[in-house]
């Protein structure tokens, strides 16, 4: 399986999720089969609500689910048409969410899961409470 993680820097399995996909400074990209890992920096600095472009960092790449700590109703609406499972994160770094998913902890994000806006959040934590 091909999983995407947000992240707010780049230290391999130890990369601290990101609260939030679409200000995420880059995304981790793990091959569970292979144990490979790849970060790619997000392209753009520039983020607005509903500005945001999720399957840009996803060129040439084969996902098949993307881990977040908080989302966007937009970025999760065009992931899940691209049939990305989006799944909520549930440990601050991409080893504690990969632990969880090994033992069978997985949490599909629908709409009502989305983020409504900057009002509701702050970039450096958690989306909506979550």
């Amino acid at each position: 399986m091909n999983i995407c993680f947000p992240v707010t820097s780049d230290a391999g399995l130890d990369s601290p999720l990101s609260g939030h996909f679409g200000s995420a400074p880059g995304f981790l990209f793990i091959d569970t089969e292979t144990g490979g890992a790849e970060f790619v920096p997000r392209a753009s600095e520039a983020h607005e609500h509903g500005a945001c472009r999720p399957l840009d960092a996803f060129r040439d790449r084969t996902v098949d689910a993307c881990v977040v700590g908080g989302i966007g109703g937009g970025a999760l609406q065009r992931l899940q048409a691209a049939g990305i499972q989006v799944i909520r994160g549930t440990g601050p770094t991409v080893r504690a969410c990969l632990a969880s998913l090994v033992s069978g902890e997985k949490t599909l994000l629908g709409a009502e899961s989305a983020c409504a806006g900057h009002g509701s959040h702050s970039h450096g934590g958690t989306c909506g409470g979550h």
